[in-house]
């Protein structure tokens, strides 16, 4: 299939693109949210770059939206409206925001454009009313067991943690940072220290890495650290999984579903988190351990293959002729007993 969809979410993407389809990016020479095309990245080669405004209707056999503002873009430029005369779902990625729990999705009540979820809580949180709901958990490339905690500190991945304060755990690193010095990852880090009132002593800024990089640095950390608050489900929480780092995480959102008790500690008491983060600083044999089956449980749920298996048949039931909603539903939300890791 050939399927378009705009660069909204790198990491989302990066797992997205590497499936079996041609993936059709619009670009524009200025960039920015409408036309960031690949942005640099080390996509396949069947993911290609296209202006909006030249491209042929019938080049097109599905788009994955991501902004409701996204339907009319497509219907202006290619004049074939989304979920009527071309195929479509609209991904979901955010918690909602306002006033939760009766926060109506822009895509409620309608039934031609089936809302895919990234995670359960997300599909729980918001009002779709009768439109098609359905979920598809992340899935990521496995960066490999790189994990070696060689450094008794902790590490976190957030990206405008100033901006966004409360709802990425900004006001709790100082708490962690008596633990232990913390790395902190990420874009737009600058100003942290001021902002959440840090000792610059025990803030270690590592900025926006590469990827490979910033896998390795993360790994060299004892522990990570999931603060969120109110995000749907950070791809680096997942990432660490699967680098084999232990993790110690507010058990809000989806991180209750993603890490088993077993691969570090789930709490919404900061305190007993605290205290986990101690231990596991101090024991390098038990973090060890830890991340172990913080690795298994992430290739069990969140795998690459399982990912793109989910979205083959999400698409292949979007084309004319498909039985539908109802079968796609039954097969994505109960997964598989096995899938392959990829």
């Amino acid at each position: 299939m050939r399927i378009l969809l705009w660069h909204v979410h790198g990491s989302w993407t990066d797992a997205f693109v590497r499936g079996r389809h041609e993936y059709l990016l619009p670009v524009l020479p200025g960039g920015g949210p409408w036309g960031l095309g690949l942005a640099g990245r080390d996509w396949p080669d069947s993911v290609r770059e296209v202006s909006l405004a030249g491209l042929d209707a019938g080049e097109v056999d599905a788009v994955v939206l991501q902004r409701p503002e996204e339907i009319e873009e497509v219907t202006a430029r290619l004049g074939r409206r989304p979920g009527v005369d071309l195929p479509a779902v609209f991904l979901e990625h955010n918690t909602p925001k306002g006033n939760f729990p009766f926060t109506r999705h822009p895509l409620a009540d309608q039934d031609s454009i089936p809302v895919v979820h990234v995670t359960h809580f997300n599909k729980l949180a918001w009002d779709t009313g009768w439109a098609p709901s359905l979920v598809v958990e992340h899935g990521i490339p496995d960066p490999g067991q790189l994990y070696t905690g060689e450094l008794p500190e902790l590490a976190v991945v957030v990206n405008e943690p100033v901006r966004r304060g409360r709802v990425t755990g900004t006001d709790l690193l100082p708490a962690f940072a008596a633990a232990a010095p913390v790395h902190v990852f990420g874009m737009k880090t600058e100003g942290l220290a001021a902002a959440a009132g840090f000792e610059n002593a025990r803030l270690r800024i590592r900025g926006d890495l590469k990827t490979r990089e910033l896998h390795r640095e993360m790994a060299r950390c004892r522990v990570y650290v999931h603060p969120m608050r109110w995000t749907s489900l950070g791809l680096s929480l997942l990432e660490a999984m699967h680098l084999g780092m232990p993790v110690v995480a507010l058990a809000t959102t989806e991180a209750a579903r993603a890490v088993p008790p077993e691969a570090g500690a789930v709490s919404t008491d900061v305190d007993e988190l605290l205290r986990a983060a101690r231990r596991l600083l101090a024991n390098p044999e038990e973090a060890r351990r830890r991340g172990v089956a913080a690795r298994e449980a992430a290739l069990a749920r969140y795998s690459l293959g399982r990912f793109l298996d989910d979205w083959d048949t999400l698409l292949a039931d979007l084309l004319p002729g498909d039985p539908g909603i109802e079968r796609l539903e039954e097969q994505i939300l109960v997964p598989a007993p096995e899938r392959k890791n990829l």
